[in-house]
C-alpha cells in the first residue's frame, strides 16, 4: 500500500484548473467507473476536466452518465495531446505503468504536469507524484470513493457518480463473489444504494446486452474451443481472428468470458487467447494461491492482480498457446 496524505491530494486539486483523467488500454468497468466517477466529483469542484481513454470500450459501458464527453486517443490524438499539454495535473487510474495506455504513455510522459496513480494493481512504476494505491483494494472504484469521502465529498456523491462506482465495484468483483470482496466492500454498496440508484437496472446495462452473435460466440467457445490440459486443473480458450470475424466480434464480446471454466470442478487456473490487433491478447484467472500476475509478467509482457492478468504475445496464435501449454505446470 502506498497512499500520499490527503492534504497533498487537496492542495494538488486546489492548484488545479484544468484535469486530464487517464485510464488503461481497451477499458474495462472498473477503469470507466472509476474515470467517470472522478470526473464527475472534479466537475463539482468547479474544474475543467477531461477524461480520455487510449482506445474504444465496449458498447455496454456507453451509457455511463458523462459518456458522451470521453475522448478516444486512437481517433483524436491531436486533440487529447493538446488537453494532455496544457493540464495542470493527470489522473491515471487502473493502471500501474504507461506501458499500459500504448501511444498515449509517450505523451503522459513528456507532460510536466503532476501525475497521480489511483491503482490496485502490483508493483506500480514510479512515474507520479502522488499515489492512491493499494493492492488490497477489491477495484480502482473503491480507492476512488475513499479518496472522495478523504478529501470530505462524501456529500457530492450523486446518483451519477454513485453508478459509476457501483459498475467498477461489481464488474471487477464478478459481481461480489471474488475473494476481494469483504465488509467494506458491501458498505460501500450501501452508502451508494443511499443515492437513488438501482443495482438491478445497472447490472441488466452491463450484462444483458449481448447480440446474437456474441451469444452465438460464447456457445462456440464453449463448446468447441474450451480446452482442458490433461492431468491440470488448467483450462483455456483460443480464438484466431478469422474466428472473431465470423461471429461479428465487437470489442467486450469476450469479456467474462475466461472465467466459465471454473464452473467446472477442479478447475483452479483458465486462460483466453485471442487474435488481433497485432498480436495476440491474453488474460488469465486463477483461484487461491496461483499467482497469475507473476506468470504474465515472467512470461506474457503483462501482469494484474495474483488472480487475474492480462498480458500481450507477438507471437502466432499457434506459438503463443503452445508456448502457454508447455509452461502451464509452473501455474500449480
Amino acid at each position: 500500500m502506498r497512499k500520499d496524505s490527503f492534504s497533498k491530494f487537496k492542495n494538488l486539486i486546489k492548484k488545479a484548473g484544468k484535469i486530464v483523467i487517464v485510464t488503461h488500454w481497451s477499458p474495462d468497468g472498473d477503469a470507466m467507473g472509476s474515470s467517470l466517477a472522478l470526473y464527475h466529483y472534479l466537475k463539482s469542484l468547479k474544474k475543467t476536466v477531461n477524461v480520455v481513454v487510449p482506445n474504444e470500450y465496449p458498447e455496454f459501458l456507453q451509457w455511463m452518465p458523462g459518456n458522451k464527453q470521453v475522448l478516444v486517443f486512437e481517433k483524436d490524438a491531436a486533440k487529447v495531446t493538446k488537453l494532455i499539454n496544457k493540464a495542470d495535473a493527470i489522473f491515471t487510474l487502473d493502471f500501474n505503468t504507461l506501458k499500459r495506455i500504448e501511444k498515449l504513455g509517450a505523451e503522459i510522459e513528456k507532460s510536466q504536469a503532476p501525475k497521480i496513480i489511483v491503482d490496485h494493481h502490483q508493483q506500480p512504476d514510479n512515474y507520479a507524484s502522488l499515489y492512491f494505491h493499494d493492492v488490497k483494494a477489491c477495484s480502482t472504484c473503491e480507492l476512488i470513493y475513499d479518496l472522495i469521502v478523504g478529501l470530505g465529498g462524501k456529500k457530492q456523491i450523486d446518483k451519477k457518480i454513485a453508478a459509476c462506482l457501483y459498475v467498477g465495484l461489481m464488474t471487477d468483483t464478478g459481481s461480489f463473489r471474488y475473494s476481494s470482496v469483504n465488509s467494506k466492500t458491501h458498505l460501500i454498496i450501501s452508502e451508494l444504494l443511499k443515492t437513488g440508484i438501482t443495482p438491478s437496472d445497472i447490472h441488466s446495462a452491463i450484462y444483458d446486452t449481448y447480440s446474437e452473435s456474441r451469444m452465438k460466440l460464447l456457445g462456440y467457445a464453449l463448446s468447441e474451443k474450451m480446452k482442458i490440459l490433461e492431468g491440470l486443473p488448467v483450462a483455456y480458450i483460443s480464438f484466431t481472428e478469422a474466428e472473431l470475424k465470423k461471429y461479428d466480434y465487437k470489442k467486450g464480446d469476450t469479456e467474462g468470458l475466461v472465467n466459465y471454466p471454473f464452473a467446472i470442478k477442479g478447475i483452479k487456473a483458465c486462460a483466453l487467447f485471442n487474435e488481433g490487433e497485432g498480436g495476440v491478447k491474453v488474460s488469465f484467472r486463477s483461484k487461491g494461491k496461483i499467482d497469475v500476475n507473476t506468470f504474465a509478467r515472467k512470461y506474457f509482457n503483462g501482469g494484474g492482480h495474483i488472480n487475474a492478468a492480462g498480458g500481450k504475445s507477438y507471437e502466432s496464435l499457434e506459438k503463443t498457446v503452445a508456448k502457454f501449454i508447455s509452461l502451464a505446470k509452473e501455474l500449480v
